[in-house]
């Protein structure tokens, strides 16, 4: 169902674009001319004028019939999911922080707890019109432009950005009933998860959603979704209480569909309490519009721009800090060495849990995950002492990844020599969709973004 009005807005939202693009001088670098990011790693700044992408925020229309949406790049997953919830339907994964674009999402990766069926964000991509470093809007597909298409995910805009995006959409229910399965230790949450994977029920019910936190060696749950229709009373994780603490204190839970996707956003998983929102007297105070993760983000970019918590840190004579800020895929096999290990050498938790199986048989070039294969996701956010060199913690992190087969999402700080980065991040069919796409060269290249932090 084509919104007229919608359709006359995104033309004129590409026209903007196309005009801020040629205004570009030729020797500058592409960029786009925005202020917010979900990313975290640190970047130089830049006065040089961008890509105006204001007029490409919205949703253009929903299909309850053919179950697709087509979006605009910088539309967020919030305003995507408020599209698409009054027909009934969700994108297939819908990462869990609201600001997350779906343009985002899919140049670079997102995951949620449906990706264990589902797996990750451009696998339901049906076509995307991509503007590339030429100044070219290429609609990209299986079938036109694959190379671009399959290149595309997991690029951090280098090799061109999102204008419109065709996506699928699923049914959902009114409601996510919850249970949480406690564990003792890792060996059994992980052989549980894989079941349930490999089955995608438990004890004989569906599972429709799957994540999991470690707390400890010894005190881990599951987290298990079952969507219904059934009425009852929910919980409300906006307010008082917070999302995290009740997978300890309840075995069961209820959510509306909307705020069981937003769960975690209120308080960005546990990163909250950095910031004292979860103190009972704090987050009286704070006003409840505020309680989400796009404030706490922009509180963490004034802690980088102005080094708050360094000059805390060194007003009180305490050693410096290394921001550890990550999310890693290892093989299902491999997940309890990988915990076990973490837990011992890294003092952070808890632990984000996400199993996801990638289940587009060709493979995507840039972030290589095997087809059919179940990955665990690991997300771990906080800091640590400083080490003897920079980055220490997050460097010995990589080493374990890549010792066992899996992989690092490129969001955060990365410090991969470029030879191995080539041989784990697309290497020669990179360089050669690049060279395709952008012949002068005028967006970076994924090392220097990814690694340099260009």
């Amino acid at each position: 169902m084509t919104n007229g009005g919608a359709l006359a807005a995104h033309r004129r939202g590409v026209q903007r674009l196309l005009q801020s693009y040629r205004a570009i001088p030729p020797d500058s670098s592409v960029r786009l001319a925005k202020k917010t990011s979900n990313l975290f790693r640190s970047r130089a700044r830049r006065d040089a004028p961008g890509l105006d992408t204001s007029g490409l925020t919205g949703v253009i229309c929903v299909d309850p019939h053919t179950r697709t949406a087509e979006v605009q790049g910088m539309c967020t997953y919030e305003t995507l999911v408020a599209a698409t919830l009054p027909h009934g339907l969700s994108p297939l994964v819908v990462p869990q922080l609201k600001t997350i674009t779906l343009g985002g999402a899919v140049t670079g990766l997102g995951i949620e707890s449906a990706s264990f069926r589902s797996g990750l964000p451009h696998e339901s991509v049906l076509e995307i019109d991509i503007l590339t470093g030429d100044g070219e809007i290429i609609t990209a597909s299986r079938d036109e432009h694959p190379d671009l298409f399959r290149a595309f995910p997991n690029s951090y805009g280098t090799l061109g950005y999102s204008v419109r995006l065709r996506i699928e959409l699923e049914p959902v229910e009114p409601f996510v009933a919850l249970r949480h399965l406690r564990f003792d230790n890792l060996t059994d949450l992980v052989e549980t998860m894989q079941r349930i994977v490999a089955d995608a029920e438990y004890a004989g019910t569906a599972v429709d959603y799957l994540d999991g936190v470690v707390f400890s060696a010894t005190e881990s749950y599951l987290c298990l979704g079952v969507r219904t229709r059934t009425p009852g009373p929910v919980s409300d994780y906006t307010g008082q209480s917070v999302y995290y603490r009740s997978i300890r204190q309840l075995k069961q839970d209820r959510l509306t569909i909307a705020d069981y996707l937003w769960r975690w956003d209120t308080d960005w998983f546990w990163c909250s309490r950095a910031f004292g929102a979860q103190h009972p007297v704090m987050r009286r105070l704070w006003p409840r519009r505020l309680r989400r993760s796009s404030i706490y983000w922009k509180l963490i970019a004034y802690d980088h721009r102005f080094r708050i918590a360094d000059r805390i840190e060194a007003a009180h004579r305490r050693p410096p800090r290394e921001r550890v800020v990550q999310d890693i895929e290892v093989p299902v096999e491999h997940c309890v060495e990988f915990l076990e290990w973490f837990l011992a050498e890294v003092p952070i938790e808890p632990l984000w849990l996400c199993p996801l199986r990638p289940r587009d048989p060709d493979g995507w070039p840039l972030y290589p995950l095997q087809p059919g294969h179940t990955y665990v996701n690991v997300g771990f956010w906080s800091s640590v002492p400083a080490g003897p060199e920079p980055g220490a913690t997050n460097r010995r992190i990589e080493t374990k990844v890549s010792e066992l087969q899996g992989h690092k999402s490129l969001y955060s700080d990365a410090f991969y020599g470029r030879e191995e980065f080539e041989r784990l991040y697309g290497g020669e069919i990179y360089k050669t969709v690049k060279k395709r796409y952008d012949v002068h060269a005028r967006l970076l290249d994924l090392y220097s973004k990814a690694v340099g932090n260009q």
